[in-house]
């Protein structure tokens, strides 16, 4: 297998495949039974095996909940397996309302996310959407949060469901790294229509990881990955979630299939339906 493509958000070269933290830590974005049996099996060693997969593929780059303590313990276990380093995107959120916003806690939470190890620091979307100003065409208080982060070392970036959060960044200049962006062919949890999201990607001054490329499970692996890779630009990222090591592999080899223009080699799925369509074997 070779290794995953690179890209770079300023000086830091990351994997384009990104890894994401929502099914390992039980955000199935389906009910609340699936959410309770992700939580219920995920153990730290469950998570490293799907970690070292990715690390073994070149696939070193992580976004999400990555300073939670089970993810910290995982990805130093998968780490020590593949004698390799795991670069960690962190997501942090703080209070944002009128009148509630701690200075000294957002400090802490930032803090926290430097002490983990985190490169690139992206507040999560309830903390970046809320200061949205759709009159002023800005993000309030934003720059005032990228300096904290700056000042830890760390890269800011934004976590953002609102389309819009990108253009507004671009049009202030605001010191940012990269953006997160949800995109996927279903047009899944995506405020606007999904031409004029890829419009918005290709046109982002800085580079862009999307998720939930497969529609939190409503799409095939096959579909939602090809219309990504297809439609974003070489120096964008997609991030996956996924619940074994076997459907790392698969992602994996489908989008290096994809990327790579060749045939893909990934096992279908088998049912007593499906008889009638494979090539009849020869005597």
């Amino acid at each position: 297998m070779s290794e995953f493509p690179r890209t770079k958000v300023e000086n830091l070269s990351l994997s384009r495949m990104i890894v994401g933290t929502n099914w390992f830590m039980g955000f199935s974005h389906t009910s609340q039974a699936r959410d309770s049996y992700i939580k219920a099996v995920m153990t730290p060693s469950k998570i490293a095996d799907i970690l070292e997969v990715f690390l073994n593929a070149g696939v070193d780059t992580m976004m999400g909940r990555v300073t939670e303590e089970i993810m910290l313990a995982a990805i130093e276990e998968a780490q020590q397996r593949a004698g390799r380093k795991m670069i960690k995107i962190g997501t942090p959120h703080f209070f944002t309302q009128p009148g509630k916003e701690d200075p000294d806690h957002i400090k802490e939470v930032l803090d926290q996310q430097a002490a983990a190890g985190v490169s690139i620091c992206m507040p999560h979307q309830c903390t970046t959407d809320a200061l949205v100003d759709r009159f002023e065409r800005k993000i309030r208080r934003m720059d005032g949060y990228c300096a904290l982060i700056r000042q830890r070392g760390m890269i800011p970036g934004l976590s953002t469901h609102m389309p819009e959060s990108v253009v507004y960044a671009d049009e202030t200049n605001l010191d940012v790294g990269t953006y997160i962006q949800i995109y996927n062919a279903a047009g899944f949890l995506m405020q606007v229509e999904v031409d004029w999201v890829h419009r918005i990607i290709q046109n982002a001054a800085k580079p862009v990881m999307t998720i939930k490329p497969m529609a939190a499970g409503r799409l095939l692996p096959l579909v939602g990955m090809a219309f990504n890779w297809a439609t974003i630009r070489d120096k964008d990222m997609v991030a996956v979630g996924t619940l074994t090591p076997d459907e790392a592999k698969e992602l994996i080899e489908i989008s290096l299939s994809i990327l790579d223009r060749r045939s893909l080699e990934v096992p279908l799925q088998r049912t007593r339906s499906k008889v009638m369509v494979e090539p009849a074997k020869k005597n």
